[in-house]
């Protein structure tokens, strides 16, 4: 996706660039990064931060995957970006808060080469040095719950939801320390709600309303004129924060290498490589190439 829009007009093809019409440029590609938003599904953590920034959307997908029907969300916050001065930066696709001050987390995960135990390790952590203020006691700290969804069953063993499970060796007694970890995968169909839940999610079909809140968002997002008027401003948010900044027109090489400079502009701003692969319409392993500066060109 570029800066340079083939526009046809009366059975000819005109090339309008940033430089000829930078306003007709702008709508443009504007208007092409909401059709693209509305064109993802929910393994996309772009639109399901964008869907499920919404407390009653998310308050479905988590007592469907918690199994607790009557859990009550408060507070959403969506790519909640949690910073330290001298750690690496974490960037939470969703945190909710229930009436219970637990906290949730949502994350989308599409690579399989990375050590995702040790990445829900470390989104728990930054979630609790955020909300231990100084001077209250260790038993003040809020339960945790990571919910780690993925594409592909990470753990290859024929289960749509894994529950880690702790406890001391040898023995059957429960190691409690408050952090809960989920893994969901879209892969594997075991006819659970949960199962269902991900199928939903591998389409977002607006005309599929079967999951209540979260079927209701969906098609308010795609379908209906509000909308196209949130989706309008993730896509200004996206502009403005350089996604399509360094994108040069005209030849395929220069747009190659915008894009790949815009791959270095949005890694900068913490975004995942699968956020990366969805906007510019690249695959990731190229984009990984990019990022380890293994390649130049594709």
């Amino acid at each position: 996706m570029g800066t340079n829009e083939n526009i046809t007009k009366d059975n000819s093809t005109t090339n309008i660039t940033a430089a000829e019409s930078p306003e007709t440029s702008f709508i443009s590609i504007k208007d092409q990064l909401v059709e693209k938003a509305r064109s993802f599904n929910l393994l996309s953590n772009v639109f399901m931060s964008v869907a499920l920034n919404d407390t009653l959307a998310c308050q479905h997908v988590i007592r469907v995957i918690t199994g607790i029907p009557d859990l009550i969300v408060k507070e959403v916050r969506s790519q909640h970006r949690i910073s330290k001065v001298t750690a690496h930066d974490a960037i939470l696709d969703i945190l909710a808060e229930d009436i219970h001050r637990r906290l949730v987390n949502l994350e989308i995960q599409r690579k399989d080469i990375i050590d995702h135990a040790r990445r829900t390790r470390f989104y728990a952590a930054m979630i609790d040095g955020e909300c231990l203020e100084k001077g209250k006691d260790y038993n003040q700290m809020p339960d945790v719950y990571i919910i780690y969804i993925s594409e592909t069953d990470l753990w290859s063993s024929g289960k749509t939801l894994y529950n880690v499970e702790k406890k001391f060796k040898e023995t059957e007694i429960p190691y409690d320390d408050g952090v809960y970890i989920t893994y969901v995968n879209a892969e594997v169909d075991d006819g659970s709600d949960v199962a269902k839940l991900m199928d939903y999610f591998k389409t977002a079909d607006p005309e599929d309303m079967s999951h209540g809140d979260l079927s209701a968002r969906i098609h308010f997002l795609k379908c209906e004129e509000g909308g196209y008027l949130e989706m309008c401003e993730v896509s200004e948010k996206i502009y403005n924060e350089g996604i399509i900044e360094g994108k040069k027109e005209g030849k395929k090489e220069g747009i190659i290498e915008g894009k790949r400079e815009t791959a270095f502009n949005m890694k900068n701003k913490g975004y995942s490589d699968a956020t990366i692969a969805d906007i510019l319409d690249v695959g990731i392993n190229v984009i990984q190439q990019w990022l380890s500066g293994s390649i130049v060109k594709s």
